[in-house]
This record gives C-alpha cells, structure tokens and sequence, in this order.
C-alpha cells in the first residue's frame, strides 16, 4: 500500500500497490501491520457501506465524539465521491481546515478520516457505493454533524445536492456544534 500525506494532520490518502500481469492486478487493501509501523490507527471494528442511488447524493459531514471517536478508511467501489473531511480537533494544527479527494472505483483510491474529523461526500454517478472500515462501533447518542454549507467553512462542493436527508441538511452551524462537542466531551 502506498500513503501519502495530506494537509490534514494525521489524514492520507492511501494507494493500491498493484502487482500486474496478463490476467490483472493483485493488491493488499488492508494490512493491519502496514498501518502499525506507520503509527497509522490499524483497529478495524466495523465495515459499513453506503449505496446510493442518485447522482449528487450527499451525505455527511458526520463524526462521533470522545470515547466513542472513529478513525475511518473510506473506498469507492462503485462510481465516484467527491469525498470533504473537516478537522474538527481544536489542539490541531489544521483545525478548521479542509481537504476534498475523489474517490472513485476507477482509481481505487482510499481516504484515512482520523479521529475528531468529520466526513462528507457528494456522489459524482448514479448507483455509487462507498465502504468505510471503522475502529469504533456506530454509537447513536455519540454522532454528530456539520450542516454541508456552514459558512464557517466555505467547502466548494462540484453541485449542489439534488439528494440530502433531513438530518443532514439541518445539523447546526459549527459554533453550536462546538457547543455540542464540548458538552459530550465533559460527560
């Protein structure tokens, strides 16, 4: 597997490394050890998957707070995501900041979301599915959201949603959300 960086702290982007030959290619697309000796998080819980009928479906941006915080690598198996993460940690370095990756089925590219950033994607195909390997078990009272818009951002999105869920497109401004983080970090 090759990983390469991001300007996020602690998020990469992560390459297949194929071996190839007449009949295809061959490619390790998870190594438990790889991460480990990369000091990346390698504790996988979960595998979710995310069908989605329509293109410039949106979904997210979405995280879990503290204990319940997930690291998450996120593949395109089925068309193309035009995938955001937020850095939603205020000790990092990059707080604030975000990065936009396609993810697609054609370049089988993976996104390593660390813990405390949230995630949004806006499907660039119709019938696109996305996998997310997971290191925490999904915990209803832990999850929490940044509405796609917030200002306080500025994300230029590719489109505009033509499909968005109720709770998606109504999660609170971040300064609320900050609010929200705090009072579950407390508890």
């Amino acid at each position: 597997m090759i990983f390469k960086a991001t300007e996020i702290e602690d998020a990469y982007t992560v390459e297949l490394d194929k071996r190839v030959d007449s009949r295809g290619f061959f490619a390790r697309g998870w190594c438990s050890q790889e991460f480990e000796d990369r000091g990346l998080p390698n504790r996988i819980v979960q595998m979710n998957i995310s069908f989605n009928r329509r293109k410039h479906t949106l979904r997210g941006f979405h995280y879990q707070v503290a204990p319940y915080q997930e690291d998450k690598l996120l593949r395109c198996i089925h068309g193309a995501v035009h995938d955001v993460l937020l850095d939603l940690r205020p000790d990092s370095p990059t707080f604030m900041r975000h990065i936009a990756v396609e993810l697609s089925a054609e370049n089988r590219r993976m996104l390593l979301v660390p813990k405390g950033c949230a995630n949004a994607f806006l499907t660039l195909a119709d019938d696109t599915e996305v996998t997310y390997l997971v290191s925490e078990f999904y915990t209803p009272a832990a999850e929490r959201g940044v509405r796609w818009n917030d200002p306080a951002f500025g994300v230029a999105w590719p489109a505009e949603p033509a499909v968005i869920s109720e709770k998606d497109s109504s999660w609170p401004d971040f300064v609320g959300e900050r609010r929200l983080v705090a009072t579950a970090d407390q508890e």
